[in-house]
């Protein structure tokens, strides 16, 4: 595990890299407000549920425009696995990315409760190896990676088994969640999902 995570860091650089000239254009959250009206229909709505495979819609509010932009770039590239989520990101122009990314990244963190079901104690030791990109308590000081605090268990647990199964395309997490067993999955997801501070639910 020592070994693939030192290879995650050193990859970690390069996508960094790779990714950082598109992001660097500050976006305009009014703009961006404008935007999100269309994505509102199921991440403005709190404990919605995806149909099938059943999971919570992810909560955005909160995290950065570096990774905001990320996310949807590779919806749109397909290497991130959701019809409705790659048709959205399709229809979205660069610019435009920018500015729903620089929107949601003006929500603050905040005062989270949710329902786990795995456990966070055991899960805080296995997670020890992710905080190289998304910190000790899932915020992470590096804008391309996610904030994992606050978000749904079950998204959570929906994204790994992606990030394993090949479904989401990602050199780093690929290697990362490579041995990871189910009851792993879910101790890590209800870590980052109990923690408390993190991703604000918010509404339309």
């Amino acid at each position: 595990m020592r070994k693939i995570f030192k290879k995650a860091l050193l990859t970690a650089g390069f996508v960094a890299m790779a990714c950082g000239g598109s992001v660097q254009a500050a976006g305009d959250p009014i703009k961006g407000k404008i935007l999100f009206e269309g994505c509102a229909g199921c991440h403005g709505r709190p404990g919605y549920t995806n149909a099938f495979p059943r999971y919570h819609v992810p909560l955005v509010a909160g995290q950065s425009g570096a990774y905001t932009v990320a996310a949807l770039t590779a919806y749109a590239a397909g290497n991130r696995n959701h019809m409705s989520m790659e048709g959205n990101a399709l229809s979205l122009t660069e610019e435009n990315r920018v500015h729903i990314g620089a929107y949601l990244e003006g929500f603050k963190l905040t005062k989270v409760s949710h329902e786990i079901t795995g456990n966070p104690k055991a899960g805080k030791k296995k997670a020890a190896s992710c905080a190289g990109c998304h910190g000790g308590k899932g915020v992470g000081s590096d804008k391309n990676y996610p904030h994992l605090a606050g978000q749904y268990e079950s998204y959570l647990v929906h994204a790994i088994n992606q990030y394993k199964s090949g479904k989401r395309k990602s050199p780093i997490m690929t290697g990362m969640v490579s041995s990871l067993t189910e009851e792993d999955i879910l101790d890590i997801a209800a870590f980052y999902a109990n923690q408390k501070k993190g991703l604000p639910v918010f509404s339309r």
